[in-house]
């Protein structure tokens, strides 16, 4: 083999591990995008209540209540809304930081590295590819309960009965009609399609306001408390069980988070909607379900009609309509955040280079990446044509969870990373708020620089185990660490709780040594200097909030069957095809002055045929390489004149 391409080969095969760990850069000034910046807190917050307020409040509540949780339901969305602001207050962060689309990906790119930014990515498009399709599914299975059943008895009649097990009984016309019709209505712009969204959303929210006040008004706390009727029927395991499942209601709050690069004022609208919508979102759901659960003994709740069946049991039949009314409303505006997050996180990872080009086209007059929010629509519809709700809900859980998980690790990272105060400032610009909050705080000199990610003082006893570390690396190594330690914790939890309960020395022993192990990362961490001055908004008492989030989050996800784990290595296979044929070779922020690059664009490369190419050649190409100081088009340009 020619010697050329003996170093050509050795270079496309090395630095794999290089490739997949680079961060990415901002870019010169983080407020500009070709997106649209239109939004304001009004229309993110409502974005987000609409979100998370659809399907989980007119489908979840009755089943969780009736098999789950009883009227414990109320504790079980406490605990669910609790867990997921704190991922909620991760996000919030990282939107402060970073105005881009991509949500999670974007932060996971910055803080982690390329690869699990790329699989983050990969899973954020299926859970709103599969969310939208969920959400479709029940909409349509709404107006059919509605009309009596009479969509699906003509489908089943027309095209019988499918009998995969991993489809439904049925293919659900009406659902995809939904899911293409409202990726067109979002096509006509940002600002009018959040329009309708918020109009969508008060209307919802004033239902639930009607749900809640006629549900209180005909209470019977006997249905809570009596001889026969206990408020934990199920225990407290069965809250565990229905907070669990209740998660699924409130994932939809990371659409904030992508409406970031078309928000007017990131650093402001970001954090507040946040907070506003969970909170909002979070009374809403135990306000509803307590009202439920006293209207109506929790074994007579019907499970899939379930406020319609209450209110008729005490007579209030119109309330009805106006809960139909409700549902179609938040069905829709939930369909509306999986739709629209779904192609800007399309449109991020294009644009980085880790999706193919043509998926970062922005339409100049609508200001959208119109060809995404087809391909969305399309894919999304064809999976809500096929496929039942349940194994959706099921499979979409697990890439959110994942996502949250990373998040949160990803604010630890950047709080004692030195590094990324410096990148902030260079990627200001003088007349954006994010560089007057951050420009006085990050020179050359500053304390703070040459602190952050170095050990406090007062852990000085540490200092001849950690003293030689990276400033940042001690600190990074220990959320490895405690993240490994509580997806083991997390698993251990999953043993009969009779070896636990009679204490088995093994299950004791092996549950103390991980806490320790993990309270000992915490430590480590709590020693080092962190930097968030300059932040609008940030995390309170990190580390340990971001780590209660990541503990929650893998304890959610070790409660998925196997089946969901097998659909989701399945999934990832794919992406790492993607990504290793396509991704790692186009990223934008691969190495601008590989050789392998020089050589390609090289006079020598272009005039000689291939393999002609001497040693002699490539040495002067690597060497003219050199002398440029990491200027490719100084070298390409030089070349090309020659």
């Amino acid at each position: 083999m020619p010697i050329s391409r003996k170093i050509i080969l050795k270079h496309v095969m090395s630095g794999i591990c290089t490739k997949m760990n680079r961060t990415k850069q901002l870019p010169a000034d983080v407020m500009e995008t070709p997106l649209n910046r239109c939004l304001n807190t009004f229309d993110i917050t409502l974005l987000g209540i609409g979100h998370m307020v659809g399907a989980g409040i007119y489908v979840l509540t009755g089943t969780v209540a009736r098999d789950m949780a009883g009227p414990g339901i109320i504790l079980s969305f406490l605990l669910a809304g609790l867990a997921c602001l704190l991922s909620a207050l991760c996000y919030a962060e990282f939107g402060t930081r970073i105005p881009k689309a991509g949500s999670a990906y974007v932060y996971t790119y910055i803080s982690i590295g390329e690869f699990w930014a790329f699989v983050i990515g990969w899973n954020i498009l299926l859970e709103h590819m599969i969310g939208a399709a969920s959400v479709a599914r029940a909409w349509s299975g709404y107006i059919d309960s509605l009309f009596g059943g009479i969509i699906r008895n003509t489908t089943l009649s027309i095209t019988g009965e499918m009998h995969e097990q991993l489809l439904g009984k049925y293919p659900d016309f009406l659902a995809f009609a939904v899911c293409i019709g409202y990726a067109f209505l979002l096509g006509i712009g940002v600002k009018k399609s959040a329009v309708v969204n918020s109009l969508l959303t008060l209307i919802n929210l004033t239902v639930m306001g009607i749900v809640i006040v006629v549900g209180f008004y005909y209470a019977d706390e006997s249905n809570w408390i009596s001889q026969d009727h206990k408020f934990l029927p199920y225990g407290f395991s069965g809250v565990i069980t229905g907070a669990a499942t209740c998660f699924y209601a409130f994932v939809g709050f990371d659409s904030i988070a992508t409406s970031s690069e078309e928000a007017k004022n990131p650093s402001f609208s970001i954090p507040m909607a946040t907070v506003i919508s969970m909170g909002v979102v979070t009374l809403c759901y135990i306000l509803v379900s307590a009202a439920l659960t006293l209207l109506v003994y929790y074994c007579d709740i019907s499970p899939n009609a379930a406020l319609p069946e209450a209110f008729s049991h005490v007579g209030m039949h119109w309330v009805k309509y106006v809960v139909s009314l409700g549902a179609i409303c938040g069905m829709t505006t939930t369909l509306f955040g999986s739709l629209f997050s779904l192609p800007r996180c399309m449109y991020a990872m294009a644009t980085d280079g880790l999706l193919f080009s043509f998926l970062g086209n922005v339409n100049t007059r609508t200001q959208l990446p119109l060809v995404n929010l087809i391909i969305s629509g399309l894919f999304s519809a064809i999976i809500a044509l096929l496929f039942e709700l349940e194994k959706l809900v099921e499979f979409m859980s697990i890439g959110i969870l994942l996502a949250y998980t990373i998040v949160s690790a990803s604010v630890i990272i950047l709080r004692y990373r030195p590094t990324f105060e410096a990148t902030t400032k260079t990627a200001s610009t003088p007349g954006s708020e994010i560089s007057s909050t951050t420009s006085d705080l990050t020179t050359p000199n500053s304390d703070i620089i040459n602190l952050t990610g170095t050990l406090r003082i007062q852990y000085g006893w540490l200092g001849p185990i950690l003293g030689r570390c990276k400033p940042g690396s001690a600190v990074t190594s220990a959320v490895v660490i405690y993240t490994v330690f509580s997806c083991a914790l997390c698993i251990l939890f999953q043993v009969p709780t009779s070896n636990l309960k009679y204490g088995i020395w093994w299950t004791v022993c092996l549950t103390t040594l991980f806490v320790i192990i993990m309270g000992s990362s915490l430590l480590v961490i709590a020693a080092h200097h962190q930097n968030s001055d300059g932040l609008r908004f940030k995390v309170p008492m990190v580390p340990f909030v971001p780590a209660l989030s990541i503990l929650c989050n893998i304890e959610f996800m070790v409660h998925l069957n196997t089946l969901t784990w097998l659909r989701f290595f399945v999934w990832m296979i794919i992406g790492m095809l993607v990504y290793f044929l396509y991704g790692i070779h186009h990223s934008k922020e691969g190495d601008c002055n590989s050789s392998y690059s020089i050589l390609m664009s090289s006079s020598e490369a272009v005039k000689e045929k291939w393999g002609a190419t001497t040693k002699i050649n490539i040495k002067g190409v690597l060497t003219r390489r050199k002398s440029s100081q990491g200027d490719r088009t100084g070298i390409i340009d030089e070349e090309s004149t020659e």
